[in-house]
């Protein structure tokens, strides 16, 4: 079946279109895309991954036409940031 993964980072944004083996999972997916050779720095144990901007498990198994997502982690405060730029809450 056919999955997409997508990664960003500031500088660059990679989604790819691959096929999978029916049942295969999240983890699978995102193993067999390759993007963990291409971004050495994810983490999957520590970074989060969802499927159409909705967090999910590792073990999630996936339906064909999904797009697998890895959310890098937050690198400043939001509050911080909030007040800086002068945002109302």
């Amino acid at each position: 079946m056919n999955v997409g993964i997508a990664y960003g980072k500031a500088a660059r944004q990679v989604w790819l279109k691959l096929e999978v083996p029916d049942g295969a999972t999240v983890r699978q997916a995102i193993e067999l895309s390759g993007i963990l050779e291409m971004f050495p720095d994810i983490d999957l144990e520590t970074q989060k991954v969802g499927v159409f901007g909705r967090q999910c498990k590792l073990d999630k198994v996936l339906k064909p036409g999904e797009r697998v997502e890895i959310y890098r982690p937050i690198t400043a405060d939001p509050d911080l940031v909030e007040r800086v730029m002068g945002g109302d809450a």
